[in-house]
């Protein structure tokens, strides 16, 4: 292989496999989905994961501050939303962890987030779509 021929699994701009840069999208969820979304637009497999973690990460912190500011007006009654509040971040490590272990065994290759995936895909795929 010579330095010009590029791996087939390698972005351009980036200068990581495909399954790295679908992994680290996941890492600060929302803002490294951000960056990876620019940063892959070579590869669409990569804008996918980005897209994916965005929309759902984004999601996750609206929610947590929806139930943040509903629960601080609800005064005793916003205890029910706190622990709301805390299934949801526990919910939240579970499927990020879900979303980097599979990227990682797939090869980064596409795939939708595990649980939520069938939600998210269609918003994920428009996003990354969005970006040329």
């Amino acid at each position: 292989m010579t330095s010009s021929q590029h791996p087939t699994n390698r972005p351009q701009s980036t200068g990581l496999d495909k399954k790295t840069s679908a992994i680290l999208s996941y890492a600060l969820g929302w803002l490294t989905g951000i960056i990876f979304l620019f940063l892959g637009k070579a590869d669409p497999d990569v804008k996918f994961h980005a897209s994916q973690s965005i929309v759902f990460f984004g999601a996750v912190s609206v929610l947590n501050i929806v139930l943040s500011i509903v629960g601080s007006l609800l005064g005793a009654l916003g205890l029910i939303f706190s622990l709301a509040g805390l299934a949801l971040m526990v919910g939240t490590v579970v499927v990020w962890i879900m979303a980097m272990v599979q990227a990682n065994s797939n090869g980064g290759v596409r795939a939708p987030l595990p649980l939520v995936g069938k939600f998210v895909a269609p918003y994920a795929d428009q996003l990354a779509n969005a970006v040329k």
